[in-house]
């Protein structure tokens, strides 16, 4: 693969700069986030197998550098806005759930507010269904109702942009986008 790191820094360093610093306050750190991304790119380029992917692969890197930097500070665990990355706890290969589950990101901020409140609380800030009811004024199975809506209205927005090849298990064992174009993955 002839991909050379000038190119990407060329293509990459201003908007992962501007990614970055929407996420990290201190000018310096964004800097060295910034670095070490661009380090395990260097170190890291001929892992890539399929070029035309290298925009989710650098933006996963970013990600990973990014929850490294909260991690290696203890930042407060309770998500206060939306959470921003959906990362994989694991640093081997991503599955196809865990890219699938990056696509969900833009997907969930386009729900109306009541539906992407409701997935917010219950699938990042692990509140269940009961708690969703007390903490917005519903009924549990007003709450459940709500969570089981947002999940279909994401759904249905996934299969529109993307087949899905499931295991048994339901989990994403292959995807393909329907077109190129897709504004979402």
């Amino acid at each position: 693969m002839d991909i050379c790191i000038e190119s990407i820094w060329a293509e990459f360093s201003t908007p992962l700069k501007s990614f970055i610093k929407k996420r990290v306050k201190n000018d310096q750190d964004v800097d060295d986030i910034l670095q070490n991304v661009f380090y395990k790119i260097h170190y890291s380029i001929s892992t890539l197998k399929e070029a035309d992917k290298i925009h989710a692969w650098v933006y996963r890197i970013t990600r990973h550098e990014l929850a490294d930097f909260y991690r290696a500070r203890k930042s407060e665990s309770d998500i206060t806005e939306f959470p921003e990355d959906i990362i994989s706890d694991s640093d081997d290969k991503l599955t196809a759930n865990d890219e699938i589950a990056q696509c969900l990101i833009p997907m969930i901020s386009l729900l109306p507010e009541k539906y992407k409140q409701a997935i917010l609380l219950t699938e990042f800030q692990n509140l269940t269904q009961k708690e969703l009811s007390a903490r917005m004024g519903l009924s549990v199975s007003g709450a459940k109702s709500r969570v089981q809506r947002a999940r279909l209205k994401l759904k249905e927005m996934l299969l529109g942009c993307c087949r899905l090849e499931f295991d048994r298990r339901g989990n994403v064992i292959d995807y393909q986008h329907k077109c190129n174009d897709c504004k979402f993955c």
